[in-house]
């Protein structure tokens, strides 16, 4: 350590002038800003790998793996997140602060979120693809683990609406054999943590209106998928 960076008692010429207790625009010490260098970089996937590898060995218990999200940055419906587990994909979420998108899918599933772009490529390359009319259906594995049993089975009467085609909420309870559940029918597709890859936008109100749509842009989100699928006229 320099004599610039002493800590020694009645040293005040690096330390503490760094830390205020001196007037002047002293710089951090060399050890700090090459600390500041390794904590903005962040681990990417494989370092969070092996960590959790030795702190498994460590506790001799499983630790979850953690869940991989990316932005796209622009498409026809605005930004996305795409989050991705081990299984499948987990989160499509229109654009808000990425704070406030990690925050909620780390409380959701109870399991850390990593930035990275590799493990989400594929996901993010389908969906946009399917926005701007390059593919007309997804080949992604879906992972609906943390979901209840009602919720799936909402979900999955979704996804078997064919393109081009509409179903309504109604339609979609008494499909799943829940005839008087349209309204929980609709709360499950209200919270549809994967819209557009389960095309919850296909659900309308018994009498033909769009009935609601979470996402971006809400109405219009909505009308936009079903015009790109050819459901309503252009």
């Amino acid at each position: 350590m320099s004599r610039r960076e002493s800590t020694r008692p009645g040293d005040r010429t690096g330390w503490e002038s760094w830390l205020g207790d001196r007037r002047g625009a002293a710089k951090p010490p060399s050890l700090a800003r090459d600390l500041d260098d390794v904590y903005r970089v962040g681990p990417g996937p494989a370092e969070w790998e092996r960590a959790r590898g030795a702190l498994s060995r460590i506790l001799g218990e499983n630790v979850p793996a953690p869940l991989y999200y990316a932005r796209i940055g622009r498409s026809p419906v605005g930004s996305l997140w795409v989050a991705v587990s081990e299984q499948g994909l987990v989160a499509l979420e229109f654009g808000r602060p990425e704070t406030e998108f990690r925050r909620r899918l780390e409380q959701r599933l109870r399991r850390p979120a990593v930035r990275a772009d590799d493990p989400t490529e594929e996901a993010r390359r389908q969906v946009l693809d399917y926005l701007n009319g390059r593919r007309r259906r997804f080949s992604l594995p879906v992972d609906l683990r943390h979901l209840t049993v009602f919720q799936r089975r909402v979900l999955e009467a979704a996804q078997a609406v064919p393109r081009g085609q509409v179903s309504t909420y109604g339609q979609i309870a008494r499909r799943i054999g829940r005839p008087r559940a349209a309204r929980a029918v609709g709360q499950a597709l209200g919270s549809n943590p994967v819209p557009i890859v389960i095309p919850c936008h296909r659900v309308l109100a018994s009498d033909g209106r769009l009935g609601g749509y979470s996402g971006r842009g809400g109405l219009r989100t909505k009308a936009k998928l079903l015009r790109l699928e050819g459901a309503m006229a252009r």
